[in-house]
């Protein structure tokens, strides 16, 4: 993809993403389910609806056969106010094809409806049903783009507090890691991100943990301890205002011994991997790659 190419693709992001930014939350809820078949979804994937403690969830499997042992649970983005599992596949859908194993999303509850910590205790539910199904957790890569791969992280937060086995590994794509918004990029990518900007993350902050203490990892996963968190590898584009949340958060994770790796892609942007073309493809190839490396 060409520069100029590159800058069409953004402006035109940009120009749909506004199409509904200013609209009230049920209506971007609507909108993203009703764009989701258009990036996502594969002949070579099913989806299985299923029902875990009162959670909508789905497994999205791989037509052919395949090495069930591993699985990768995944946590859709969207602020913590909108996605779902639906909107998940334009990822879920690519995972599962590209790695041959089976993935499965779920819609934990949603701010303003219900604020942290729902969306963690729901997290957690679905851990404790996969461990009711036999899986060890080791037998669980834990993945999750932007606010889901904030959840991921305050998932072996509280893991970890609990004094639990940890999954064997994170996939973190353009994670939301500090609801403080302290990070310079938050300034320097303001006028490039075509996805996200100050007065939104505000609102979604607010939305989902007005009145805590944004400093709790379990909030801000980036002020928590990461000595011996498993395995993890972030995928964050160069475009975004997240992007020192995952420059900081690798830091942070070097720091604790963690076996941590960060691919910044140029000129890509928030979650580039939904989209449909070639670099959005190869960057879940990566993904595949650093599954396989760990689970071997």
């Amino acid at each position: 993809m060409g520069k100029n190419d590159n800058q069409n693709l953004m402006n035109l992001i940009k120009r749909v993403h506004s199409v509904v930014e200013n609209k009230d939350v049920e209506t971007q809820r609507q909108y993203q389910n009703s764009v989701a078949p258009l990036f996502g979804g594969s002949k070579e994937v099913t989806v299985e609806e299923c029902t875990i403690e009162d959670i909508h969830s789905e497994w999205a499997v791989v037509n052919r056969p395949h090495m069930k042992k591993y699985i990768i649970l995944y946590c859709h983005g969207g602020g913590y106010m909108t996605g779902s599992c639906m909107y998940a596949r334009t990822i879920t859908s690519k995972l599962a094809d590209s790695t041959s194993m089976d993935v499965l999303s779920f819609d934990y509850r949603l701010a303003p409806e219900h604020p942290f910590p729902a969306a963690l205790e729901d997290a957690l539910k679905i851990w404790d049903h996969l461990m009711l199904l036999g899986y060890g957790a080791r037998d669980i890569i834990v993945a999750g783009d932007s606010a889901g791969g904030n959840l991921a992280l305050a998932l072996v937060h509280k893991l970890k507090q609990q004094e639990r086995l940890l999954p064997r590994g994170l996939i973190l794509l353009s994670p939301w890691t500090d609801l403080t918004a302290s990070g310079k990029t938050h300034q320097t990518k303001a006028e490039i991100d075509p996805i996200l900007n100050a007065r939104y993350l505000e609102e979604v902050t607010e939305a989902y943990a007005g009145g805590r203490d944004l400093t709790d990892p379990l909030v801000s996963p980036l002020f928590g301890d990461f000595t011996g968190f498993p395995p993890t590898y972030i995928q964050v584009g160069g475009n975004e205002i997240l992007l020192s949340d995952s420059t900081r958060l690798h830091k942070k994770m070097l720091k604790a011994d963690v076996s941590a790796h960060l691919e910044v892609f140029r000129g890509m942007w928030h979650v580039f991997q939904m989209s449909r073309f070639k670099r959005a493809y190869d960057a879940i190839d990566r993904c595949a790659e650093f599954i396989y490396d760990i689970c071997r």
